[in-house]
């Protein structure tokens, strides 16, 4: 799967709620909602003073080095 974003190739995993391909970008699939349990792995303590917050206005999340949120799995998209 080609990112939108950077045009590099991303990693996908199978979703088990709907069964598409999707990319593992975030915790859960971005076509159902299903967890993508045990595909992502949880990282150690982040750095809070370098965090980007989610861009959703309703997500408590942050953004990972996908671009991606880590709560609900939606893109970071930058206010303009």
């Amino acid at each position: 799967m080609i990112c939108e974003k950077c045009g590099g190739e991303a990693e996908t995993v199978t979703c088990n709620g709907c069964g598409k391909e999707v990319a593992k970008l975030g915790a859960y699939c971005y076509l159902c909602g299903t967890g993508l349990r045990g595909e992502i792995e949880e990282t150690d303590a982040d750095d809070f003073s370098d965090r980007i917050l989610c861009s959703d206005g309703t997500c408590i999340g942050v953004v990972n080095e996908q671009g991606v949120c880590k709560v609900c799995g939606k893109p970071y998209i930058p206010e303009t």
